[in-house]
């Protein structure tokens, strides 16, 4: 498979193997795609300090936070000049219809590419997106373009944010299992970018202002019999009393950024257990895993991630370096790092996990090799 780029508490579930269930379902061809406008973070910070800081004068405490992030470029379906002026929420939305569709093309055709097949061959696709509101939703705007059948099986998730690139490829899983032999697209949109506010200056909206940026992966399952990683089961974990840690306040003028400044710390404390629960729910140990693929949420979410694990400092070089180039892009990043893990001729077992609303961790066992 060559990659196609455009650019806790015990389970209540009895253990079971990695790979469960009479159907194999393997991943047939992965595909990412960025929109147009490149954001270096040095002209992102020229342009958030000619915006903010005239009505902030606390902005530049918080300006070493665009040199400390990792990130040296993000991607966005808009070109700076378009943030310069106040947004209202129907202008965003606008903009995220008409980038994400985009978006959702190019990250499927580069997908399709990939397993060798049309769009007419998709029996299913899942759609994973959180940044904007589509009705119809995107897979049906792109479907004429595309070539999809008019029997295809279009399910939309909607809501889980970072953590939606495993849940939502955890979900194709499934339905491809549930369906014998048949073909399932996952593509995982998010326009990040556009909830950039020029109208107050929380820690957050910096912190997302340094992070974000916009792309799509796609992903093309096939059940049965075939070559590429085999996936095995996806397992979550929610914890209690968590839900005001991450996600969106939906508000006048877009949405708006809530990110606690404790998801560092909780994911050291928090992660390793629940890694412990998935893998146990999925019949594997933390020694049988040869490769943690993980959603880069910021640097010091990778490194607490890598302390809660026990793996050196450095280990999860991959996802750094997709949080280098991209940014932060929400779900579509996990899958964007297992495509240059797979690039590498990584085999063995790997285990994908993303934090994400709810205050959620996916898993979802692969096997290459």
């Amino acid at each position: 498979m060559n990659i196609r780029h455009i650019p806790a508490p015990a389970s209540a579930h009895a253990p079971r193997r990695a790979h469960d269930g009479p159907v194999p379902v393997h991943l047939a061809g992965l595909g990412t795609a960025l929109p147009p406008h490149a954001l270096p973070q040095d002209e992102v910070l020229d342009h958030a300090r000619r915006i903010l800081a005239p009505k902030f004068p606390q902005f530049e405490r918080l300006v070493p936070a665009f040199t400390t992030a990792g990130v040296d470029c993000r991607h966005s379906v808009a070109p700076f000049e378009w943030f310069e002026t106040p947004r209202t929420w129907p202008e965003r939305n606008a903009l995220y219809m008409t980038g994400a569709r985009q978006l959702f093309i190019d990250a499927a055709r580069a997908a399709l590419d990939d397993a060798g097949l049309e769009a007419r061959e998709v029996d299913t696709v899942v759609t994973v997106s959180s940044t904007g509101i589509a009705t119809p939703t995107l897979d049906a705007q792109a479907a004429q373009e595309l070539g999809f059948r008019t029997d295809l099986r279009r399910v939309p998730l909607f809501g889980l944010g970072c953590a939606g690139g495993v849940t939502g490829l955890a979900t194709a899983r499934m339905l491809a299992a549930a369906d014998p032999g048949s073909t399932v697209l996952m593509v995982a949109v998010e326009t990040c970018s556009l909830s950039f506010r020029s109208d107050r200056l929380r820690k957050a909206d910096i912190i997302a202002t340094v992070l974000f940026g916009d792309g799509a992966a796609a992903a093309v399952l096939r059940s049965g019999d075939g070559d590429g990683p085999r996936l095995g089961m996806g397992v979550e974990h929610r914890w209690p009393d968590t839900l005001d840690i991450m996600g969106w306040s939906v508000e006048e003028d877009g949405l708006g950024v809530i990110f606690d400044r404790s998801i560092p710390g909780f994911a050291r404390a928090e992660f390793r257990g629940a890694v412990d629960t998935a893998l146990k729910t999925a019949g594997l140990t933390i020694d049988q895993i040869d490769r943690f693929v993980c959603h880069p949420g910021g640097t010091k979410v990778v490194h607490a991630i890598e302390a809660a694990l026990d793996l050196a400092d450095g280990t999860l070089d991959a996802e750094r370096d997709v949080l280098r180039r991209a940014g932060n892009m929400s779900a579509p990043t996990v899958l964007f790092v297992l495509g240059d893990v797979l690039k590498r001729g990584t085999t063995g077992q790997m285990m994908l996990g993303a934090l994400g609303p709810g205050f959620t961790a996916s898993f979802l066992p692969i096997t290459v090799g």
